[in-house]
């Protein structure tokens, strides 16, 4: 006997959840099923909808007036403005956490490797980090923590023309963790401000840290440091170590693990949950029912093959990093069902090699009609009850525009809110 819904979406990462957001509150009976942890966990936690064009251009002011001259392959362009717009307004709903959605432009921020990064939406520990600031910056660095070199990227923060000054420093965290130590370690110590000892006595761990940073501060009116500022409770621990260190205090977006990255993971999580749809994490969809229509897909769970049946379905298992496409010597395939990913030599005609280099594999992904449903080689749909979403689809290199997030968000709301929509 089959578990059935009215959508089912496959892929437990940004365009999946807000696909399954975006069907729920459509009404519709929604069932979304992941093999892998959610790649959140692996992200900076910023929110891109366009940084840069095609072509290098940027960092850009205004996203949204750069989309219409997308090319017309884009996924944006796919779902248009409108789209856009709302799918954004979505995510603003369910992270209230999140800041930048007050305006168009994009904000600029640091990294951990000292760049500037334009994005549309942040979380609100790093809004006080904005490069638009001109207060002074000391950034805080971790001898545990060998990711993070502050000084490295206070000089290359310089370097850049920020309108502030900033200087970097190291510290030993307090306490008594290993060198190898989890960043979760880190934060969940500052959550529950637990004791640790300095000089023979036991501090606080948030006092204790704040102690260390006033030492090296000298009246900078920020103080940034890598992103372990809590998990739980991260507001309350930028607050407490606002108030001692008597200045302003950001997290600096980190590569993965991520914290930020994790945190909106559990706020997409709780929303799913909230909107009474069914989740199941842990166990991949293996084979598949039909011919040009989905009749079921199979779930393996301790090997046995477990039947899903709904009326539609949205495919968001990611791009090649997610393995949502794979690769091998004879071509790139999409593994789940089979949909075509045409070569980019063959699609993407106004790929400029000269500009870019020969990076067209950062185009790969699976084609898609007007409704998002995957396109044979032929041009005919594969399946009328499939859409795809998120960095399954080609047509756009998102590590070079900075716009992943954004078309996650963008193409997992319209898969999931048309599928939801032929459903009821």
């Amino acid at each position: 006997m089959a578990i059935e819904s009215e959508v089912l979406v496959v892929g437990g990462g940004l365009a999946g959840l807000t696909s399954a957001l975006a069907a729920a509150r459509e009404g519709a009976d929604v069932r979304l099923v992941s093999y892998k942890q959610s790649t959140l966990r692996n992200a900076s936690g910023l929110v891109d909808i366009l940084g840069y064009t095609p072509e290098g251009d940027g960092p850009l002011t205004d996203p949204f007036e750069a989309i219409p001259e997308l090319p017309d392959e884009h996924p944006y362009q796919t779902v248009g403005l409108h789209t856009i717009r709302e799918a954004m307004a979505l995510f603003d709903d369910v992270a209230p956490d999140y800041r930048g959605g007050h305006t168009d432009t994009n904000a600029l921020l640091p990294t951990h490797g000292g760049t500037i990064k334009p994005t549309a939406r942040y979380p609100a520990g790093a809004s006080a980090g904005l490069a638009s600031d001109t207060r002074d910056v000391l950034l805080v660095g971790l001898e545990s923590m060998v990711d993070f070199d502050a000084q490295h990227a206070a000089a290359h923060l310089e370097a850049t023309g920020v309108p502030f000054d900033v200087r970097g420093v190291t510290i030993r965290f307090p306490g008594d963790l290993r060198a190898d130590a989890k960043i979760t370690r880190y934060a969940k110590l500052l959550d529950t401000n637990g004791e640790v000892a300095v000089r023979g006595r036991t501090v606080p761990a948030r006092d204790a840290l704040a102690q260390r940073v006033n030492t090296e501060r000298d009246g900078e009116e920020r103080v940034g440091f890598p992103a372990i500022l809590g998990d739980d409770d991260d507001a309350g621990v930028r607050a407490t170590l606002r108030e001692k260190l008597g200045a302003d205090v950001f997290e600096v977006p980190m590569g993965p693990p991520s914290l930020p990255g994790l945190r909106l993971e559990d706020a997409l999580f709780a929303a799913l949950d909230e909107s009474g749809a069914s989740i199941e994490t842990g166990n991949p969809v293996v084979d598949y029912d039909g011919e040009g229509h989905v009749e079921q897909v199979y779930v393996e769970k301790n090997g046995a093959r477990i039947p899903n049946s709904a009326d539609q379905y949205v495919l968001a298992t990611g791009g090649l990093v997610g393995k949502g496409v794979e690769s091998e010597r004879e071509g790139v395939y999409e593994p789940v069902f089979d949909c075509h990913v045409p070569h980019a030599d063959d699609r993407y005609e106004w790929f400029d090699t000269e500009a870019f280099g020969d990076h067209q594999f950062a185009r790969f992904g699976v084609e898609t009609d007007d409704d998002l449903r995957p396109t044979a080689g032929d041009g005919g749909v594969e399946f009328d009850n499939l859409r795809a979403a998120g960095s399954i689809l080609g047509g756009y290199d998102f590590a070079a525009e900075k716009s992943g997030s954004g078309v996650s968000i963008a193409t997992g709301y319209a898969a999931g809110q048309r599928a939801a929509q032929e459903a009821r």
